[in-house]
């Protein structure tokens, strides 16, 4: 019997609360699913017995604190998480669960067989011998990015309130709205939050320890063509689906996610629409190193001006945003934040995996707003997809991890 035992059930229950995040949407949180979802986490945490239990009139992030029970002072720790999922089908999620999973079998997801997790085809699961699965029932994605994070936080909690004889400092909790979209960090209250650092609970499977990103951007392009009969088209004639494909094969042909590992940047097209007399693009751009991601930039816009040249007029139009920056920038100068959890992980056995990660997390925008915030594992694989599961042994030790890092704080002073 875990030691954690409303975890499971806790996990459940969200994983099967539509919360998906809309990129369209311009209000906050951007789904009323997600409004529905905090306020029913406010309830749980009042019951539970949390304090400062709120709901932040800006962000919409559910905030709540565990007050400190030692006597010295000890820095602040925030935990935090996101509630919404990601773009892929997240209605009806009907989890299922493998026990003592061998970690070899095929685990056939729906009754028809056509969706199948295969350990060919994802080796992760021959790491899960022993070991409970939940999965989907492979019509819609799991969830466990991240309402994983969002129980294992609020685990943490009830065990601490369960157990006084554990002794911690102050703990703020955050869960916030909007990250798969992107936004959801945009209006973080690090003022009102009022920690010394923090953690989000949001990473893939056991170990891992993430204090490096992406630089991220995002290109909207716009181009006007100029569309006349195929008949008289010669000299006339302007596609804007032909000038989008030209400036495409004009960026660096490597340079693409599928072709690129590591530390490597790319562009990477996501989206292209539209027709001979208008057509849109939107690309991502992705480096780790700050300057080669300006470079990148650099490259885009350089690109656009030079086929407007040649066009003879302005018809491509291009709007550059930064999305988030490397974290690492902020948290080379805060080490210990790292330290503390990588000592709390070897404390429990667990070897700490760290690499540059392929992607942000809210962190990135929390730790340039001033608040130092690693990304830490919640066990989660295979995210945004059918073929998403969890193990419960590695989510109870992402608690595990979490009560250490308290322990750790306390000890430290």
């Amino acid at each position: 019997m875990s030691k954690f035992d409303n975890l499971m059930p806790r996990f459940l229950r969200y994983v099967k609360a539509e919360t998906r995040s809309d990129p369209n949407s311009d209000t906050i949180p951007s789904s009323e699913l997600e409004t529905v979802f905090a306020n029913q986490l406010v309830a749980e945490l009042t019951e539970i017995g949390l304090s400062n239990i709120r709901i932040h009139p800006q962000n919409s992030y559910v905030l709540a604190t565990i007050p400190s029970n030692v006597t010295t002072k000890v820095p602040t720790i925030g935990f935090i998480a996101h509630i919404d999922t990601a773009d892929f089908n997240a209605h009806n999620v009907l989890p299922q669960i493998v026990s003592n999973y061998d970690g070899h079998s095929d685990i056939q997801l729906d009754d028809d067989g056509q969706f199948v997790l295969t350990s060919s085809e994802f080796p992760a699961l021959k790491n899960y011998a022993g070991q409970t699965l939940v999965t989907t029932d492979g019509t819609t994605l799991l969830g466990a990015d991240d309402k994983a994070g969002v129980a294992e936080i609020i685990t943490m909690a009830e065990y601490l309130l369960e157990h006084p004889e554990i002794k911690h400092g102050t703990i703020q909790i955050g869960l916030g709205p909007d990250e798969e979209i992107g936004t959801g960090a945009d209006h973080f209250d690090v003022a009102d939050f009022n920690a010394d650092f923090a953690y989000t609970v949001d990473g893939g499977p056991l170990g891992e320890l993430e204090y490096e990103t992406f630089n991220a951007a995002q290109a909207d392009i716009s181009i006007q063509g100029k569309e006349v009969h195929t008949a008289t088209a010669k000299g006339v004639m302007v596609n804007a689906l032909q000038v989008a494909i030209d400036l495409h094969n004009k960026l660096p042909q490597h340079d693409r996610p599928e072709l690129t590992d590591g530390r490597e940047g790319f562009y990477h097209l996501d989206q292209l629409s539209g027709t001979p007399d208008h057509a849109t693009m939107s690309y991502i751009i992705r480096d780790h190193d700050r300057q080669q991601f300006e470079a990148r930039k650099r490259t885009m816009e350089q690109l656009v001006t030079k086929m407007n040249t040649a066009l003879g007029q302005q018809r491509i139009n291009m709007r550059l945003v930064d999305q988030y920056y490397n974290m690492r920038e902020l948290l080379e100068d805060h080490m210990e934040v790292v330290n503390l959890a990588k000592q709390a992980m070897t404390k429990l056995n667990i070897e700490p995996i760290i690499y540059p990660v392929r992607g942000g997390t809210d962190g990135s925008k929390i730790s340039f707003l001033g608040l130092p915030t690693p990304n830490l594992f919640a066990g989660g694989e295979n995210m945004h997809s059918r073929y998403e599961f969890v193990s419960l042994q590695v989510m109870e030790q992402a608690v595990a991890v979490l009560l250490q890092i308290n322990k750790l704080n306390v000890a430290a002073k």
